[in-house]
């Protein structure tokens, strides 16, 4: 059994509905996820994102170990700071995407559910005779999130204050991170499995409203936000979906794929681009990750998220090819479709 079907204790709050499919094991919304969006955007939620898979690697050479495996210049990340980086193929594809935060003499990772698997393999694939034991803790570890304008405040009254992004202080026996996405302010919390119930209560307590994926990740279409396996294939280079600014290192040593992404970002010419589309809203069901986006008849992209949104409608990111015009008439199956510029 791997942990995304292991059932949030979270879910049991009133009102709870669980998410499937990648978000299996979370909760989808709290009755209300318009609202709970509203509440991201104008005040503060949590939200439950216990599914994702945390690694830890001790020992010494951890740092320059991972600078060298990954698309970001890690040997010199401090203590109490965090980054994004990005695992790539010999072919500069992107295989897996980290939340890299470094705190009290440990890094820890922490990535898309059902992947830290995967990743754990390639590192120890990796480790030679270097002072470093890469290990998965996600049945004891688990991250939480806040979002919205009030986040500072909340953990002010938690005693865990992080100003800037990607900032690390310690929480109990964990830490919380700033981060700069998905809205005006947010951080991600990682707090003992055991402890979820109890930090969340904190939390609500704080003046922190409940919300559930959905609301999450409305908000990070909305910012544009890739997320691996849903703005990723195969085939997926970092300059197509924008972390070539939040995790590459444009100028550090050799690493798996680099030579592609210096290639192409010499050249300025990645084949396809992520967009925003806005959907015509009066469908029932919105259109699944990997629906064809066509123009004139002829596929030029696909979908890979779709959202409604409490503000924006319907709307959906998708990688379509760089030469489509941002104001081609596109369509999604039958549903109308245009690109926000």
């Amino acid at each position: 059994m791997t942990l995304a079907t292991v059932p949030s204790p979270l879910l049991s709050l009133p009102g709870a509905v669980p998410a499937d499919d990648r978000d299996a094991g979370v909760a989808l919304h709290y009755g209300d996820p318009l609202r709970e969006q509203r509440r991201l955007v104008d005040g503060v939620g949590w939200i439950d994102r216990s599914n994702r898979d945390v690694l830890v690697v001790p020992g010494e050479d951890r740092l320059s170990w991972l600078h060298s495996l990954t698309s970001q210049h890690l040997s010199g990340l401090a203590d109490g700071r965090a980054t994004e980086a990005l695992v790539l193929s010999p072919h500069g594809h992107v295989e897996h995407h980290l939340l890299v935060t470094e705190i009290g003499g440990t890094t820890w990772i922490d990535v898309e559910a059902g992947t830290g698997a995967g990743l754990l393999a390639f590192l120890d694939s990796m480790r030679f005779l270097l002072r470093v034991d890469p290990h998965e803790v996600s049945s004891e570890w688990a991250v939480l999130s806040l979002v919205g304008p009030g986040t500072p405040g909340v953990l002010a009254a938690l005693g865990a204050e992080a100003s800037m992004p990607y900032d690390v202080a310690t929480l109990g026996d964990g830490w919380v991170r700033r981060m700069p996405w998905p809205g005006a302010a947010a951080a991600d919390l990682l707090v003992p499995r055991g402890q979820l119930a109890d930090v969340a209560e904190r939390l609500t307590g704080a003046g922190a409203g409940p919300a559930g994926i959905w609301a999450f990740e409305a908000l990070r279409v909305q910012a544009r936000r890739p997320r691996l396996r849903n703005e990723t294939d195969h085939r997926t280079i970092p300059h197509e979906v924008g972390w070539l600014d939040s995790a590459v290192h444009l100028n550090k040593g050799c690493y798996r794929g680099q030579e592609t992404v210096a290639r192409v970002h010499n050249l300025g010419r990645p084949p396809r681009r992520l967009v925003l589309l806005h959907l015509d809203g009066s469908v029932e069901t919105l259109p699944a990750t990997g629906d064809p986006v066509t123009s004139d008849g002829r596929q030029v992209g696909f979908v890979t998220t779709a959202v409604r949104h409490y503000e924006l409608g319907t709307v959906a990111l998708a990688l379509v090819k760089r030469n489509t015009a941002d104001d081609a008439e596109l369509h999604v199956g039958d549903i109308a479709a245009a690109i926000d510029a």
